[in-house]
């Protein structure tokens, strides 16, 4: 990999791995474990579309495991790694059928497939099938989340896409 492709990647990375930073110390308003923005989402549904799979892989790994390190949950890493594997791999295959100009709609399918990720890491952790009753709620907030950060990728790819080119 070159050194410029490289760096590239790595900024991707920090400003998401910020952005996730930031938005821990936003109150969660909600009474509900696991609902959040998922602002970081951004960069990733951003990098989905301008980068090669392998490097989004790398740049969401490397928020994961640097964001559990800084939360210091490192035990929050199982469900977060487990939704956003789903939703990767999700989004990775819709970007085949979405085009650029419907990135958002990608985004509210990766959001639903990460909170599915998350309650089958939950089940299998607590193993009690009963939060699966969470599920309708993250099941909404994931796609009003989904939608934001599908529309704030949507305005960013056209802004920035001179700097990341396949």
């Amino acid at each position: 990999m070159k050194a410029k492709r490289l760096a590239e990647l790595s900024v991707l990375t920090a400003v998401s791995l910020i952005i996730f930073i930031i938005e821990l110390q936003i109150p969660n308003p909600f009474p509900i474990p696991g609902i959040k923005l998922g602002l970081a989402n951004i960069i990733t549904v951003f990098a989905v579309y301008r980068c090669k799979p392998y490097e989004v892989a790398m740049i969401v790994g490397v928020r994961l495991i640097l964001g559990s390190v800084f939360s210091g949950n490192i035990t929050a890493l199982i469900y977060s790694a487990s939704g956003a594997v789903l939703c990767l791999i999700g989004m990775l295959l819709l970007k085949n059928i979405i085009d650029e100009k419907h990135i958002w709609i990608a985004s509210i399918f990766g959001a639903v497939l990460h909170n599915t990720g998350q309650i089958i890491a939950a089940i299998i952790v607590t193993q009690t099938v009963q939060i699966i009753a969470y599920y309708p709620f993250l099941l909404v907030s994931g796609c009003l989340a989904g939608l934001f950060t599908g529309l704030c990728a949507q305005l960013l790819l056209p802004r920035i896409k001179f700097l990341m080119k396949d």
